[in-house]
């Protein structure tokens, strides 16, 4: 049952949505596909005021990779309050800043053996898209940046011209430029190595191109559609720029923090990008926080030349310094990756349900997708899988796939009760397209 404005109501009362719809922008999108009036979380569960549980796939976006309300990032950020510690401090020195860093530097850099300096830019993501590009020119003196097809950086201007989806750009409302597009690892098809036209088009003596100052890239594109780049284009990628002086900006902004396996979803590549993006679970527990790690020697801002006045979120630095804890043990991986194993399979046995209307499964990590040819198809995929109980997003620049981002954490018991309500939602939408298939066309053959 819908309501004036199109929503589901899914069971709520009359009035559940009304304040939203009177007062809160248009521009609202999630809770169009998952109408609740949500009151409570834990790690993978979250409950609405009717007192209904959903298992949560989609996990914020990325940005709760450790889960709702992870309790032991919770017990550390009550106790922070309680004894007066800073909230907010601009980028003055503090504390909980001093902790992260020597934490993050400890847990993850060092034994990586990553050199890098970490500026801390606005709240979101976009801001450190934007910080990167902004000091890749700088340092370069170059205007243009090179981005793929299917990327997504951000909704502020220089991410945006930088990010691919039609949709996204057409609200820009100005012109965006400076941005060098080229085709992402097996855009072109099987038959098309894009790197040969990468070289060729930024490179080749005729192309007509200016040597950029960067390339951005995700290295995998979830928001494009879950693109995974295979280990040898990255490296190919980056031995390209490295020989051309271009800087590799890698945006690691859904895809790191663990999401994909490892922390950095480009270890699997061995490489180290110039400049990398982080946000979304680099706090920990959804608290806004983001940072770009920049190679020593590129670090030639001068203060105050790039700032953000909610830089200094202190609750974000002690959330993120607790969960760093959980990478100083090898479990931890081993567990993302058991894990991960068991979604790959799950989705491969769905797949097989419905071959013809399923073409892939995609996805590293904890970050994977069904394909479906038809995104309407899609579309009542994840509304019947709301119905049962299951928050899971669609992506892609048609929107036809089904994507799965569940907490790093969650329990087994709850991912396979997860993996089970979305084959139940595959199997109620093949059976009700089949059903209408048989009445348009009482010859064609039910799917099965």
């Amino acid at each position: 049952m819908r309501n004036e404005n199109g929503i589901q109501k899914n069971g709520q009362p009359d009035d559940a949505f009304q304040v939203f719809q009177d007062i809160e922008s248009a521009v609202r999108s999630y809770c169009r596909r998952f109408p609740a009036v949500f009151a409570t979380a834990r790690n993978a569960v979250i409950e609405d005021e009717q007192g209904r549980q959903y298992i949560d796939f989609l996990a914020g976006a990325g940005a709760l990779n450790y889960g709702h309300n992870n309790p032991k990032v919770r017990d550390r950020l009550v106790e922070y309050l309680m004894s007066d510690g800073i909230a907010q401090s601009l980028d003055l020195h503090t504390s909980a800043k001093k902790d992260f860093l020597r934490a993050f530097q400890d847990v993850i850099l060092a034994p990586r053996g990553f050199d890098y300096r970490v500026q801390f830019t606005g709240p979101t993501g976009t801001n450190a898209v934007e910080a990167a590009l902004k000091l890749a020119r700088k340092v370069t003196g170059r205007r243009n940046v090179v981005a793929f097809t299917n990327a997504f950086h951000g909704m502020t201007l220089a991410s945006l011209a930088a990010t691919a989806r039609a949709s996204k750009r057409a609200a820009a409302g100005v012109s965006l430029h400076d941005v060098i597009r080229m085709p992402y690892d097996g855009f072109l098809g099987e038959d098309m190595d894009s790197m040969d036209v990468l070289e060729a088009m930024l490179f080749g003596p005729g192309s007509g191109v200016d040597l950029p100052a960067a390339i951005i890239l995700e290295t995998v594109q979830a928001e494009g559609g879950i693109n995974v780049a295979s280990p040898q284009w990255l490296a190919r990628v980056a031995a390209l720029a490295r020989k051309h002086e271009v800087l590799l900006i890698v945006d690691d902004i859904q895809a790191g923090c663990g999401r994909t396996g490892a922390f950095f979803s480009f270890e699997r590549a061995g490489i180290q990008p110039d400049l990398v993006c982080l946000s979304k679970s680099i706090s920990g527990y959804g608290l806004p926080m983001s940072l770009v790690l920049i190679r020593p020697h590129l670090d030639c801002w001068e203060p105050g030349e790039h700032n953000g006045t909610f830089r200094g979120n202190n609750l974000a630095f002690v959330a993120a310094t607790s969960v760093l804890d959980y990478w100083r043990d090898q479990a931890f991986s081993e567990s993302i990756a058991r894990k991960s194993r068991l979604v790959g399979e799950r989705l491969r046995a769905i797949r097989d349900t419905a071959p013809a209307q399923i073409s892939a499964v995609r996805g590293l990590g904890l970050l994977q997708g069904l394909v479906f040819n038809d995104p309407q198809l899609a579309n009542a995929v994840s509304k019947a899988a709301f119905e049962r109980g299951l928050i899971v997003e669609l992506c892609g620049p048609a929107e036809n796939v089904v994507k799965l981002m569940p907490p790093l954490l969650i329990e087994d018991d709850v991912l396979a009760d997860g993996l089970s309500r979305l084959a139940e939602a595959v199997r109620a939408c093949m059976n009700a397209a089949a059903d209408l298939t048989l009445r348009l066309d009482p010859l064609q053959p039910v799917m099965g």
